[in-house]
């Protein structure tokens, strides 16, 4: 005992890898009136074509995995981004004992969190009506299950394509069964297929097809509206039964050649290397602390924040890259991705990628020149087509700023022809694709409130930041001033929109007066998901102009004070109700503080341009401290594919890209007491805090490669070359750092 009992007095954290910490749970513990994450556990490789995850939602129910459910009924194959997208490219497994029964409420079986271990690269969970346990390990495109049954004359397996049409066909000679699902919510060409390839290591003794709902002994094939198949054995006590499944969007030859994948590995090999290629990618940072939570929350964050966009692209049997294309139904040779919403991700999970994992955004940029070429426009939202969904242009941010942060070896000159001709133009079916209102932005300077385009003024401070970003791109690629400078002038049409009486941004209308009435505290209507006092701050480009117009620097901090200040009220009558949004606000403690959503979520950075870092110090770690923790429950609202994830990425690092676009990193609060950027470069860059804790979250001084700064940022070169960056943290603020003019980050008002 003595000896047990010192082994285990040994155990650090160093003793952990950075997958260990992951909680894959985190943000599961959700619902369509509140949201802790809507998320789901992804069994899957960073950036990987196909998820699994275990459903106890019902077929079609965005909400697939609900921390507070009772009962899993199936585990499924899944592309989903986010419930409000909801799913495509699904099937699901389920093993069973007894009785062969196909209905989804009726297969589901008992579990319980205790008998369930969740990790990115490994899932296991006890089935307690069955006495079976399932354990899925994946790779990108493939997966090998483990179904360890009871001593059963009757144990079985269903596979569940899932209905608007499926096909499946029982191969017995093969052990083998294959099949394809069409169930998707919209964003696909009228070919649209997902074939799947399941094979066994054990011989079947039971086969049945299903056709919407009717199971036929016997019967080997079945396509119907809901076609399925139930498969069985006669299983020893505890004897382990293997199945490999993958899939593909271009035929069944690729599933075999997906398949492959998994090789001859075993199932503990496949896991291993699961393990070693999450610690691979999560291993670019390494954390160093003694709050085990925060190192939690950090991990299971930067898994997060590595999910999406999702590879759509498979390698056939020539080791060549293609594509089935989501924009028009071919198959293309070339690199494609998808499921995420530049609405979201374009804030600060595309910078991120291009600061850790360049290599795959390359890779994404070459996606979105085929996207251009196969569709005629740039995805906003992609799932896995143009979808309609959410507001701005935002695609333009993410070609400039990973053009500008040094990403080569890909069709820029295409790029800058899709983003030219999106200024210009609206998808014919997908209006949030390209610019809705494009005609009045371009000839008043603003989106009118009055001619029934819904959002104006949140799409008009979009289009004015993303036309400073194709500006920026522009001189990088050296085109002649004649043809970029009128995005230098639309970059300052957020002023157009600027309401002096009330200090805030304020729908106009055709005729140039400002709508009427106007409640501050309404949701939506001229804004998106949120409310003036959110959105007035979405001058990424240019918070000085912003400062100059609310009357200079004081009266700006008290507006931003002024977000906490004031109680969490709200107009939700545009929506007609409380969305999920409003209630997250309102139940936070943080006043009028809405991170729950993206639009605020750079706001408290903002303290770094008008003379007062130190309350972005304060506030970032409160952001921190309460609103995400390691748990089920962990976010504040909608993580949404890796942005509300990248956020506390950033923030605990101590630094966030407030304007994509521009070189500078803006400073708030280093969690860590150290931190490890292994860069794709070869060179690392350590970030130290000295005396950090939960008191000491002020900057008293920074140095960089032992060299004092009292600027507010850091540059992308500076951490490009490497070196160390230490910070020295104080429980009260240095009101004399950071306040001089050479002190502030870019605003374009500066020249």
């Amino acid at each position: 005992m003595m000896s047990c009992q010192s082994k285990e007095g040994n155990i650090t954290n160093n003793d952990k890898s950075p997958v260990d910490y992951v909680n894959i749970l985190m943000g599961s513990q959700s619902k369509f009136t509140l949201s802790n994450g809507n998320t789901y556990p992804a069994i899957a490789m960073p950036w990987g074509m196909n998820f699994w995850t275990p459903q106890t939602g019902k077929m079609g129910d965005g909400w697939i995995y609900s921390y507070n459910a009772d009962k899993i009924n199936g585990f499924k194959q899944t592309h989903q981004p986010s419930p409000w997208m909801n799913d495509y490219g699904q099937f699901a497994i389920m093993p069973m004992t007894g009785k062969a029964i196909f209905d989804q409420n009726e297969r589901a079986s008992w579990f319980s969190h205790k008998a369930e271990t969740a990790n990115p690269y490994y899932y296991k969970v006890y089935l307690a009506d069955y006495d079976v346990v399932t354990e899925i390990t994946p790779t990108e495109r493939a997966a090998m299950f483990r179904f360890t049954f009871p001593e059963n004359d009757k144990s079985y397996v269903v596979i569940d394509a899932f209905d608007e049409g499926s096909y499946v066909k029982i191969l017995p000679d093969e052990n083998k069964i294959i099949g394809y699902t069409t169930k998707n919510t919209k964003g696909v060409p009228d070919n649209f297929k997902n074939y799947f390839v399941i094979t066994f290591d054990k011989p079947f003794t039971y086969t049945a097809s299903v056709a919407s709902g009717a199971i036929s002994d016997g019967k080997l094939e079945s396509k119907d509206n809901h076609a399925g198949a139930i498969i069985g054995f006669s299983t020893k006590k505890g004897e382990k039964v293997h199945a490999k499944v993958a899939s593909s969007f271009i035929n069944y030859g690729q599933a075999e050649i997906n398949l492959k994948e998994l090789g001859d590995n075993t199932f503990e090999q496949l896991k291993e290397q699961g393990r070693n290629k999450w610690n691979e990618v999560l291993g670019k940072i390494v954390v160093e602390d003694d709050n085990i939570d925060n190192v939690r929350t950090f991990y299971s964050c930067l898994y997060r924040s590595v999910l999406f966009p999702r590879s759509f692209y498979e390698i056939n049997d020539k080791g060549e890259t293609v594509h089935y294309s989501p924009y028009n139904g071919e198959v293309l040779p070339g690199y494609m991705f998808t499921d995420t919403g530049f609405w979201d991700t374009f804030r600060c999970l595309f910078p991120f990628l291009n600061l850790m994992y360049p290599e795959m955004n390359t890779k994404m940029q070459e996606g979105l020149v085929n996207t251009y070429k196969e569709s005629g426009f740039l995805p906003e939202w992609a799932s896995p087509g143009h979808r309609y969904c959410m507001v701005g242009n935002n695609s333009a941010s993410v070609i400039a700023d990973a053009y500008l942060k040094g990403l080569r070896g890909y069709d820029i000159e295409t790029l800058w022809q899709a983003i030219v001709h999106g200024t210009s133009a609206v998808h014919p079916e997908m209006k949030s694709t390209g610019r809705l209102g494009y005609e009045y932005y371009n000839k008043l300077g603003y989106v009118p409130y009055d001619v029934d385009i819904h959002e104006n003024a949140a799409r008009t401070l979009e289009y004015a930041y993303d036309d400073w970003c194709i500006y920026q791109l522009g001189k990088a690629l050296g085109k002649p001033e004649a043809e970029i400078k009128i995005y230098a002038e639309r970059a300052m049409n957020y002023k157009n929109l600027f309401d002096k009486e009330h200090k805030l941004m304020r729908g106009k209308n055709q005729d140039g007066t400002f709508q009427s009435p106007f409640n501050p505290l309404r949701w939506g209507d001229a804004f998106t998901e949120g409310n003036s006092w959110h959105y007035t701050w979405s001058v990424f480009h240019d918070p000085q102009g912003l400062i100059d117009l609310m009357g200079g620097k004081e009266c700006f901090n008290q507006m931003m004070d002024s977000v906490f200040n004031v109680p969490p009220l709200f107009d939700e009558s545009y929506y007609g109700g409380v969305i999920h949004e409003i209630r997250e606000m309102q139940i936070m403690n943080m006043g009028n503080y809405a991170h729950g959503n993206q639009p605020i979520q750079h706001m408290i950075y903002l303290y770094n341009y008008s003379g007062e870092p130190w309350k972005a110090q304060y506030w970032v770690r409160e952001v921190m401290d309460r609103l995400y923790t390691p748990n089920p429950d962990g976010y504040c609202g909608d993580e949404d594919n890796g942005q509300t994830s990248a956020w506390y990425v950033f923030s605990a690092l101590g630094f966030y890209p407030v304007c994509p676009g521009t070189d500078q990193y803006i400073l708030g609060s280093p969690l860590f007491k150290k931190a490890t950027l292994k860069l794709n470069n070869g060179k690392e860059i350590t970030i130290s805090a000295d005396d950090v804790s939960g008191d000491n979250r002020y900057i008293e001084a920074m140095t960089i490669d032992g060299k004092s700064s009292s600027r507010n940022y850091i540059t992308h070169q500076e951490l490009m070359n490497g070196g160390k960056i230490n910070f020295r943290m104080s429980s009260s603020p240095n009101n004399s750092r950071g306040i001089n003019k050479v002190d502030l980050p870019y605003s374009f008002s500066i020249k």
